[in-house]
């Protein structure tokens, strides 16, 4: 009797991890999973325009310990409505890089004003890049920027899938169960 309890326990546990039944995510959540969130995902890419700048706030709800930021991000020059001449002299290569941070509320608006400001994430000019940042803070407003602003000339085209990953307390190979199963 005791090892038929056990084993429906077993069951009901695996079924519980495993299952997108809005019941069991239910459970998943109360034992402390959360779903990722969207931050940024784009279907096509978003254009910056040369020495500016684009941001996305957003939110970290009451008790949102253990959050990550992660994703991919890539940028290229924009050039729409720009005019190629034949004088290889005048094409010059053209600088696709940008600057992507995670800043916290206070840190953006004294970054937004031109001054150096502690960030989360700072990516350095690159053209492409994964972003990983551990957020400390329980709640608060946070800005995820995509900057442009070292570019005088060349408006920049950027596509990038950002997302508030919740860290969970279960280990790695007890996480990715579910997408065993579902494979």
């Amino acid at each position: 009797m005791l090892w038929l309890f056990l084993a429906l326990i077993l069951i009901g546990i695996t079924w519980v991890v495993t299952s997108d039944n809005p019941w069991a995510q239910e459970m998943q959540e109360l034992a402390g999973k959360k779903h990722d969130q969207s931050i940024l995902e784009t279907e096509a890419p978003f254009s910056i325009a040369a020495h500016s700048f684009r941001f996305y706030k957003f939110d970290l709800p009451e008790g949102s310990a253990h959050i990550s930021v992660v994703g991919q991000f890539a940028a290229a020059p924009d050039t729409r409505g720009s005019k190629i001449s034949n004088d290889p002299a005048k094409d010059a290569p053209v600088d696709s890089s940008i600057e992507v941070y995670v800043l916290t509320e206070p840190a953006f608006a004294v970054w937004e004003k031109g001054y150096a400001a502690s960030s989360v994430y700072q990516s350095g000019k690159v053209q492409q890049g994964t972003l990983q940042a551990n957020l400390l803070a329980d709640v608060g407003v946070y800005y995820l920027v995509f900057s442009n602003k070292a570019d005088t000339k060349t408006a920049k085209k950027v596509t990038a899938t950002i997302l508030l990953h919740y860290n969970s307390w279960g280990p790695n190979w007890f996480r990715r169960l579910k997408d065993w199963v579902n494979d």
